[in-house]
């Protein structure tokens, strides 16, 4: 490469993020967004996806400017690139422009095997971003965002939170988060089950998977049994978004493809692909697009935003329920 760099330099030429963990993808390039931001507030960022990024296009992005402005171009699934762009990929990984940081995102599986070899031979910044199928993997991820808040959280604690929230990363550093936030010393296990009791019978998925299915009567139960349980509403809001984008990004998914090529595709297991698809019958776009909303202004809400978040959420949860029916005749 034409510039020298240490692997573990987020503003190094070229950073290579390999697997299919959505969390971890976005913190890697996150870190060097913010990275490449501190250098210059006025970093232009490019994030774009394959079919964004056809041959002659990369070149274009990384051609010197008047301006000597710092870009990041982000490539997202960079394993579905044509074989025409892959080229120019390949060719500029030999001689990475200045002041231009490129983030490639790769599943790291046969598919486009030969761009990942190209940037791991050209000496690429890698950052790993595996699938966390593993319960002890996810209990060391737990601990690991507990240090990262600065924060002392007792081994039994990290388990009991686990066995609350699952396999989702996304919902369980929204946990640590919360609890760091709100909890003063050593996070214990006593602490977690005063946080989450009666999740198994109430979790925020609950509330979530009753509104996008349209009832909302038993959405509302749900909700206010999660809130008198004590589940934080961060948590409830942050089941809403996800509920609510899962079928978005379905609805705008290939008709007729399997459930394990989507799965691969939109980075859900296959169970719940169908389960999203029995969820969005009677889903309209313009309905995603309310439903969206309503999920921001309830984040506000429960966030500081509002004076009543219960009352966001109920709100939310209602707009919500009503979205799902948007598109029945």
């Amino acid at each position: 490469m034409a510039r020298k760099t240490t692997t573990d330099d987020p503003l190094a030429p070229v950073t290579l993020a390999v697997g299919q963990e959505e969390l971890l993808l976005d913190r890697a390039v996150q870190q060097v967004v913010a990275a490449a931001r501190a250098a210059d507030a006025d970093t232009d960022v490019r994030d774009l996806t394959p079919d964004a990024l056809q041959p002659g296009t990369l070149a274009e992005l990384t051609s010197p400017s008047l301006f000597a402005e710092r870009k990041v171009v982000v490539v997202r699934n960079a394993q579905d690139l044509s074989a025409d762009t892959i080229k120019d990929v390949k060719g500029y990984l030999g001689a990475p422009a200045e002041e231009i940081t490129l983030v490639l995102l790769h599943a790291g599986g046969a598919k486009g095997k030969g761009l990942l070899d190209a940037a791991r031979k050209a000496g690429a910044r890698e950052v790993a971003c595996p699938k966390m199928t593993k319960p002890a993997d996810r209990l060391a991820f737990v601990r690991s965002e507990f240090r990262g808040t600065g924060r002392s959280a007792t081994p039994e604690a990290c388990q009991a939170l686990v066995d609350a929230i699952g396999s989702d990363l996304r919902e369980l550093a929204s946990a640590v988060s919360q609890l760091a936030a709100d909890v003063e010393g050593t996070i214990d296990e006593a602490v977690v089950a005063r946080y989450y009791t009666g999740r198994a019978e109430a979790s925020s998925f609950t509330v979530a998977d009753r509104a996008v299915e349209g009832r909302a009567a038993e959405a509302l139960e749900a909700l206010r049994w999660a809130v008198a349980t004590g589940v934080a509403p961060v948590l409830i809001t942050s089941a809403l978004a996800q509920g609510v984008r899962a079928i978005g990004k379905l609805a705008s998914a290939p008709r007729g493809a399997r459930p394990g090529d989507l799965a691969r595709e939109l980075g859900m297991p296959p169970w719940k692909i169908d389960r999203v698809r029995q969820q969005m019958r009677g889903w309209s776009a313009d309905g995603v697009a309310v439903a969206l909303r309503a999920v921001a202004e309830a984040d506000a809400g429960v966030k500081g935003g509002g004076d009543d978040p219960e009352y966001a959420l109920e709100k939310a949860v209602v707009t919500i329920a009503r979205a799902a029916r948007s598109g029945r005749s």
